[in-house]
């Protein structure tokens, strides 16, 4: 397919005519994606939009090598887990299509890198190799082509100051964490940023106490100083991020859209306003699964916009167990 028309969403029409492209092609070619769909019975030809498409359940990722066919590899994004733990993988077979969909998705929503330093706080994605989350921060610190942009593991101190003397200096910063480590420095640290976008990833990684977002971003608030908390939704298993300036409410890029399915059935998408399971189209996905079922459970909103909720207990598709948040 021609990847380059993938970013070219501009009408629903166009989502809808690129979502059933994407869907003949990978149906064709994505021997797992295929004999998913045989087993649920569905005929292509009945497919005429895209809440007809089938979502692959996300738990495939961990089982399954998702990918088209004579696709090779030159990336494997792999998920953080407990020792022991099976791991997603995500094998991207052209890493040009995921920068740029996050460069894209960025300016997007921010405008040009070149306009921030950034600063990014994720010692646990830093402790491992296979981060996607990684690859797109070293990304964007490189093109920021600021002098102070960089990573920061355990230099704490040295990171107060830089944010310190950017505020001094009114250069716009991105401060982009997991929230465990941003939770950390907000409560040893008083500080009053007027020039930073503090932006969370979320997790706390068994490192603290599960917070509920409006808690925690009640903590990151008083802490830095700032009237908003940012947020960015992605996962391992996508190449495309949602993003949120504040209150936990996401927008899409225009070649990513989030549904909701009925948690007691899966293949039952979900009206506007009603919570469930978040169902996730990512073009960037081309070459592997562009309809995905998460384990996440949302709701969406008339414009839509969406927020996330919690997440099904364990790894229970049906989702009659449900961790409340």
């Amino acid at each position: 397919m021609n990847t380059e028309s993938l970013f070219k969403i501009k009408t629903e029409e166009d989502f809808n005519s690129m979502a059933l492209s994407v869907f003949q092609f990978q149906h064709n070619n994505n021997p797992v994606y295929k004999e998913f769909c045989k087993h649920l019975k569905k005929d292509v030809s009945s497919v005429k939009h895209y809440t007809d498409i089938p979502f692959l359940p996300i738990q495939f990722f961990k089982s399954k090598k998702i990918i088209v066919n004579d696709a090779h590899p030159e990336v494997i994004f792999s998920s953080s887990g407990t020792t022991g733990s099976i791991t997603s993988k995500h094998y991207v077979s052209n890493i040009q299509i995921y920068k740029k969909s996050y460069l894209k998705g960025f300016q997007h929503f921010y405008g040009d890198i070149t306009n921030y330093c950034v600063l990014a706080l994720l010692p646990s994605y830093l402790e491992r190799e296979g981060s996607s989350l990684i690859y797109m921060a070293q990304d964007l610190i490189d093109k920021s082509n600021h002098p102070d942009s960089g990573f920061y593991l355990n230099e704490v101190d040295a990171l107060v100051t830089k944010l310190k003397t950017m505020e001094t200096k009114g250069d716009k910063v991105l401060l982009i964490g997991v929230s465990f480590a941003l939770l950390d420095l907000a409560e040893h640290y008083n500080l009053n940023l007027k020039q930073t976008i503090i932006m969370e990833t979320g997790g706390m990684k068994g490192r603290r106490k599960e917070l509920i977002r409006q808690e925690l971003h009640n903590y990151l608030k008083k802490g830095f100083g700032v009237h908003k908390i940012h947020s960015e939704y992605g996962m391992t298993e996508l190449l495309s991020q949602a993003y949120s300036k504040g209150d936990g409410i996401f927008n899409t890029p225009p070649w990513m859209k989030v549904l909701t399915r009925d948690p007691e059935d899966p293949l039952t998408l979900q009206s506007v306003g009603k919570t469930g399971g978040i169902n996730v189209i990512d073009f960037a996905n081309i070459n592997s699964c562009s309809f995905i079922a998460t384990q996440d459970l949302g709701k969406i909103y008339p414009d839509q916009s969406f927020e996330i909720i919690g997440r099904f207990d364990n790894s229970d598709i049906r989702g009659c167990n449900l961790l409340v948040l």
